[in-house]
Order: structure tokens, then sequence, then C-alpha cells
């Protein structure tokens, strides 16, 4: 059975072992989205993670509302990536970008006052971060049909400006309530034309935006991620054992390089990152069903520690695992859990303060 130091192939990327950085949004990119040095420092630092995903990337100007957000829909964008992307490689690590449209989570004041956009006229609850603080989320407009066309070419764009820019890969972020999960779940998709009521009409937008990225750069350089149980920024579903396995076995028809599924644990239940519980209410794992109609790479992520992730790939419930927070404060995080080292905690004041401090100063085991 597989462990966790045990290499493996996604797609196109072989992998030295099956620890994962997961995608982090950390804010330390320019007010005009640029990349910065900073952040290829913190990248390069993590290079001997199995496969880095950075954190989400705005595919175009309408899709990112997060204040010092990544961007990849300009010149300045894909010079800045680049810088990062040949640090990493220079370091000997491996890594691809995460595709984001936030949807209806882009609050007007990224967007000149205009709506943001989603599935249906709807409203996220809480705030947005905005260069202004914290605002309230408002409604967002239901996008046209006729404008579907565009948000996938946007997303066809920015997987070829990804690649572009030297990345060997690109995850097309569905999950977390963003825009593509916004139409795959019923409680945000309140649509009646081909885009939603049916599970098939729900992952609609999902099966072309994953067709035009896979037809653009190739199946083998192309990720999704999921997660399929609990509410995400007011987004839910009524049936996610129905619904995330026919969308699994769609992806598995586009033969892409791996599925990340992100699935929290129960509350009450801790990992040992430091950072207390991150459990969603008590539901069955939606991922089993995902496992048994994806035929690929399998990606679980959220709340795991070693003990947990060795037995969740001795049992074959995935084929690696992907750490988030562990990251933030632990840059030789695989080396750390290879010798059983302690694991540092990070700060979380400094999650999105757009400076050096709880970034890239975290140190590697003595």
């Amino acid at each position: 059975m597989p462990s966790l130091f045990d290499p493996i192939q996604f797609g196109a990327i072989a992998a030295p072992n099956r620890i994962v950085m997961a995608p982090l949004t950390r804010g330390r990119a320019t007010r005009d989205h640029v990349p910065t040095e900073r952040m290829a420092a913190y990248y390069a630092q993590r290079s001997t993670a199995g496969l880095i995903i950075t954190e989400a990337s705005g595919i175009s100007r309408e899709g990112l509302g997060f204040p010092h957000g990544p961007g990849l829909w300009t010149p300045a964008q894909l010079d800045g990536w680049k810088r990062v992307v040949d640090t990493v490689h220079e370091a000997g690590g491996r890594i691809v970008t995460q595709l984001w449209h936030m949807g209806r989570l882009v609050h007007p004041s990224f967007l000149g006052g205009q709506q943001g956009v989603s599935a249906s006229a709807t409203t996220a609850p809480g705030a947005a971060h905005t260069y202004h603080g914290k605002q309230p989320h408002e409604q967002a407009r239901s996008l046209r049909l006729d404008e579907i066309p565009r948000v996938i070419d946007d997303y066809r764009e920015a997987a070829c400006n990804a690649i572009a820019a030297g990345f060997d890969g690109v995850e097309i972020h569905a999950a977390n309530g963003y825009l593509i999960d916004q139409f795959l779940r019923d409680k945000t998709n309140l649509r009646t034309d081909v885009y939603g009521g049916s599970i098939p009409n729900r992952i609609r937008l999902l099966d072309e935006v994953t067709a035009a990225v896979v037809d653009a750069v190739g199946h083998e350089h192309v990720g999704v991620r999921l997660s399929p149980n609990g509410e995400a920024t007011g987004v839910n579903d009524s049936d996610p054992h129905s619904l995330f396995p026919v969308a699994a076995a769609m992806l598995s028809r586009h033969r892409i390089a791996f599925l990340h599924v992100r699935e929290a644990l129960p509350v009450g239940t801790y990992d040992n990152s430091g950072a207390g519980s991150r459990g969603m209410p008590d539901v069955p794992p939606v991922a089993p069903g995902i496992r048994a109609a994806f035929d690929g790479v399998l990606i679980l992520n959220s709340d795991f520690d070693l003990k947990r992730a060795q037995t969740t790939l001795k049992a074959g419930e995935a084929d690696a695992i992907s750490f988030g927070r562990p990251f933030i404060a632990n840059p030789d995080l695989p080396r750390r859990l290879r010798e059983g080292l302690p694991l540092a905690e990070f700060d979380p004041s400094t999650l999105y303060t757009n400076g050096a401090e709880g970034y890239s100063d975290y140190p590697a085991a003595l």
C-alpha cells in the first residue's frame, strides 16, 4: 500500500511524494494583482511538496474580488507568475495554479460599482474583504445565457496564460462557494434553463469549463477541486450524495490529471495543525461516492494529520493528501512529517496582511 512519501504521477507531473500543498489565499500580490518576489520566495520555500497548488488566481477582472489576490489576465500578472514559477522550478518543485472566478463573492467595489455575477440573483451572507475593509455582500445578478460562453472563454484563456507562464498545470476551482460551486449546488442555483434544476443541468457549467480547459492545455495538465459537504459562504446542496458522484463521473470522462476534494471532518474533531476544529455538521462523507465514480488520481483535503493521512492512503480512499494550514508555518512540512518533527503554529493575525511577516519568514526546522 502507498505511503505519503511514495512517488505519484499527477497526469503529466511526476511527483516525488504524495504530500500536496493545498491552495491558500494569502493576499501578497500588488493592488493590480501582480505576483511579487515575496511570493516567489514563499512558494520556493515549500518546493519539497510533491505538488504545490497555488492560491486561487483570478481569471478575469470580473472574477476576482480579494484584496491583493493574484490574477492571470494581464501581461504584468503573467510576468509576475513566471518569476514565481521559475523560482520554484529552480528549487526542484512542481507547481500548478488554481483558476478562480468568485462569482457573487466579488463585491461591487472591485467592479466599478457594477454587480457581481452568479448562477442566480442571490446574496452571500456576511461581509466581503475589500480595500476599504469588510463590507456587507451585495446581491449578484444572474448570468445571462449569452454571457456564459464568455465566462468559459475566460477560463480557457487563463489556463493558456498559466501554461505560457510556465506552470506545470492548472486546477479549476469548483469549490468553496465560488462561481462554479454556485452553479453546482441547489441553494444558489435557482435557474430554470439548461444550467439549472436537474443535476445534469447544474453540472453543465463545470463540464463545459473543463472541456474548454482540457482542449486548451491537455487533460494531463488539468485538475479540478470540489467541496461536497457542508455550507460554504452560504452555498449548499440538498442532496450532495447524489450531486457530487455524478459530477465526478463526468470529470472522469475528461481524463483529468487529478480530482481534489475538500471534505471537512465532523464537528468536534480536531487536527494537530494548531488551528483547532474545522468541522462541519455531522453528515455522512461524500468522498467515498466520489472515489467510486472517479477513475483517476484522487487527492483528499481538510484536517489531515500524519496518522489519518497514512491510514487514508493505505485504505485506498485517496491517492494523495493535501495540507493547507500546516504549510503556512512549516515550509518544510514533508521533512517534518517524515522525521516526526513538531509542527509550528501559524499566526492567524498575519494571514492577509500583504507583508513578509507571517508569510515568508517562517523558518525550516533545524
